[in-house]
């Protein structure tokens, strides 16, 4: 059964990428800690890290550290922060969001944010930073 990350990845939901690569995506969490608040996802579906294959896991996280520089670029953050959950979507994916403190990262806290604009700005902000990083893979900013 396809999980609702494929169902973003294969365009059948909406999804505000900010990076895509053969082997991994990376989009706006609809439900953010703060804004900014990225999944960095493969394409394959494996529901836990802890059975992805290396190689691939290894590749998960060289974009989330290139999602973490953009973040904190983008928002002017002391640090990018970095979670593996799990238990959300059985999926894999990695949680990078900009940090100023601990409690950035307060899942209990976190609503679904209804007005699309937000994440629309949000998205292009990171992407502008990716491309000003020089990352290849980052979606290009709307022009």
């Amino acid at each position: 059964m396809s999980t609702p990350f494929s169902k973003i990845i294969a365009g059948d939901l909406p999804g505000h990428f900010v990076w895509k690569d053969p082997e991994v995506v990376a989009f706006l969490s609809i439900a953010p800690l703060r804004p900014g608040h990225t999944l960095v996802v493969p394409r394959a579906e494996v529901d836990r890290w802890t059975d992805i294959e290396p190689a691939l896991l290894t590749r998960c996280m060289e974009v989330a550290q290139a999602i973490g520089q953009g973040v904190r670029a983008a928002w002017d953050a002391p640090r990018a922060g970095l979670v593996i959950a799990g238990f959300e979507v059985p999926h894999m994916h990695i949680h990078v969001a900009p940090a100023w403190d601990l409690s950035d990262f307060d899942f209990t806290a976190v609503e679904v944010e209804e007005d699309q604009s937000v994440l629309d700005a949000a998205a292009e902000r990171l992407r502008t930073a990716l491309q000003g990083l020089d990352f290849p893979h980052a979606v290009a900013p709307r022009t």
